[in-house]
């Protein structure tokens, strides 16, 4: 996928009204760099993450992020990788050890713009964020990360272990579609 598909998929992508503003910003970001997908650029740069479902569709992956405490959906950077489907099926096998993932929806699923404050490895920035909707297609187990503290199978019954918007967003999302 290159910059101008990504685009394409934003244009036609109806947000919630919660995302609407993430929309324009992260269009409006697509167009101010040829860098934007690439970790180093300052201020930010898009990254790609999924909301990942069981081979019964009955359960989402959530991982409890090391660094920033905090639970989150599996994802990560581009690193110069402009196909964010791509991006969000490779760090989805790599952070969960699942290897047969493949896209549910080739639309995006939630988009959202979010602070990682700074450390000791980079100052402060945001993540331009394109998310998709995956799946298993295996009975694979998960495999614990040097990135997480937990790996966790969420039921779509059960209340997620957040009370992250951005998670919970997509959580709404989910039921919608069951």
């Amino acid at each position: 996928m290159k910059r101008k598909q990504l685009v394409q998929l934003l244009h036609a992508y109806n947000p919630t009204p919660e995302e609407a503003t993430f929309k324009e910003i992260i269009l409006d970001f697509l167009t101010t760099s040829e860098h934007v997908f690439e970790r180093s650029h300052c201020c930010g740069h898009i990254t790609a993450s999924s909301w990942l479902l069981n081979k019964d569709r009955t359960h989402a992956l959530l991982m409890h992020h090391k660094k920033l405490g905090r639970w989150f959906q599996l994802g990560g950077h581009c690193d110069g990788d402009t196909d964010t489907l791509a991006v969000a099926i490779k760090e989805a096998q790599e952070e969960s050890g699942i290897h047969d993932i493949v896209c549910l929806n080739p639309e995006i699923f939630d988009i959202d713009i979010h602070w990682i404050p700074s450390n000791k490895n980079e100052s402060g920035h945001y993540h331009y964020d394109i998310r998709y909707l995956l799946g298993v297609n295996s009975n694979e187990q998960v495999t614990q990360n040097t990135e997480s503290n937990e790996l966790r199978w969420i039921g779509i019954n059960e209340t997620p272990p957040t009370n992250g918007r951005s998670v919970i967003r997509m959580f709404e999302k989910w039921k919608k579609l069951a």
